[in-house]
């Protein structure tokens, strides 16, 4: 089976959030479920993610649709497979794809942070890859056919091996966010001593986060403002007001259990050998009140159990669909939660264990990226 990929690729390095590991994982999963993969070696997919005017944006697509349509009739694919946002989607090029006989997939990971109603481009196509459990009635309500699946994950198989601890930290590892400070200073309020870590980029003053380019002319902001409005929503916007001066600054004391980003091998490790390796489900949006923020399963509860780890996670809607609670994975729903979990499963050396294993397996065998591409085309041949 030969998958065609449009999949974030890119040769360049943009200042936009992270995207060059989506074709690493995709890849190598398509490889290990022995299947195929090919793509148009001139289309820049992570460019269009860049921010440009709209005459820019409509150039962009304009060549690297008509750059894969062409390479697709020369050399035929069995499936499109894309990671695409709405305004990457050129609904005429797909639909031409669509003649040549090629199913065209599309997956998406951050529906229910962008969308209160899906873009109509998600329409075009043939099955849409839904990794958020809630999005799911999202896509009912537009009719849009889909297909609830895990985050696309792959690790190495030197790391699919048991590994035993090394620390007896609780280990966190992701960048620096307004609903991480929050959650993990009401942590270290309660419970000054825990041994928490803390990696990931921004924790540290010389460490800074990606982000995009705000407008700086009054008539592109108003612009900004207005789309912000069109897609988000008043109250999201007069949230966005309220919060624009809140910093980001963190306590003397969560600062002390903060350290630099790891690198490759040091994450591994860090998740496999921890004594706990803890997940945060929650996320910034303007959507949602400061103090009652919404949630779903991230890429890390996919990676962590896959990696091996004891693996403490935030709870959200669907976890228990993809993990027997308590067998597998621990959970939590907020920081008191959190804290009693933690010394729980410290004086627990044997649930620990059973965690690691139990979770690992789960993973490897039902949420990677092999399993779920057979579900994926077992659906699409039917």
């Amino acid at each position: 089976m030969k998958i065609f990929l449009s999949f974030l690729q890119s040769e360049n390095n943009y200042p936009i959030p992270s995207y060059s590991f989506w074709q690493y994982y995709i890849k190598n999963g398509i490889q290990e479920a022995g299947h195929e993969w090919a793509e148009c070696p001139d289309a820049d997919w992570a460019l269009g993610l860049v921010p440009k005017s709209k005459p820019e944006q409509e150039q962009w697509k304009q060549d690297t649709w008509g750059q894969t349509v062409d390479w697709l009739k020369k050399h035929p694919a069995d499936i499109f497979l894309s990671y695409l946002y709405p305004n990457q989607i050129d609904v005429t090029a797909i639909r031409e794809i669509q003649k040549l006989g090629i199913p065209c997939v599309n997956f998406f990971c951050d529906n229910l942070r962008d969308f209160d109603k899906l873009p109509a481009e998600f329409g075009i196509f043939n099955l849409n890859w839904v990794p958020e459990y809630r999005a799911i009635k999202l896509y009912n309500r537009a009719g849009y056919p889909c297909i609830n699946l895990p985050m696309p994950m792959w690790v190495e198989p030197k790391y699919r091996v048991s590994k035993v601890e090394n620390n007896m930290q609780v280990t966190f590892i992701g960048s620096k966010d307004l609903q991480r400070i929050l959650l993990l200073e009401d942590i270290v309020r309660l419970w000054q001593g825990i041994p928490l870590a803390v990696y990931g980029n921004g924790w540290k003053e010389n460490d800074i986060p990606v982000a995009f380019n705000a407008p700086s002319s009054i008539s592109s902001k108003i612009k900004f403002n207005l789309g912000f409005i069109q897609e988000q929503g008043i109250t999201s916007f007069v949230r966005k007001i309220r919060y624009r001066n809140m910093t980001y600054d963190i306590s003397d004391t969560l600062a002390t259990k903060t350290c630099r980003s790891p690198s490759f091998e040091r994450y591994n490790e860090l998740t496999a050998q921890s004594m706990i390796t803890l997940g945060v489900n929650r996320y910034e949006s303007f959507r949602f009140p400061i103090d009652n923020p919404d949630s779903y399963s991230k890429l890390r509860d996919i990676e962590a159990p896959m990696l091996g780890a004891c693996y403490l996670t935030e709870y959200t809607e669907g976890i228990g669909e993809l993990y027997d609670i308590e067998n597998e994975i621990a959970v939590y729903k907020n920081a008191d939660g959190l804290i009693g979990k933690v010394n729980e499963l410290q004086s627990d050396p044997a649930k620990r264990k059973k965690l690691k294993i139990n979770g690992q397996k789960k993973a490897l065998n039902e949420h990677s990226i092999p399993t779920s591409l057979n579900k994926i085309l077992s659906l699409i041949k039917s």
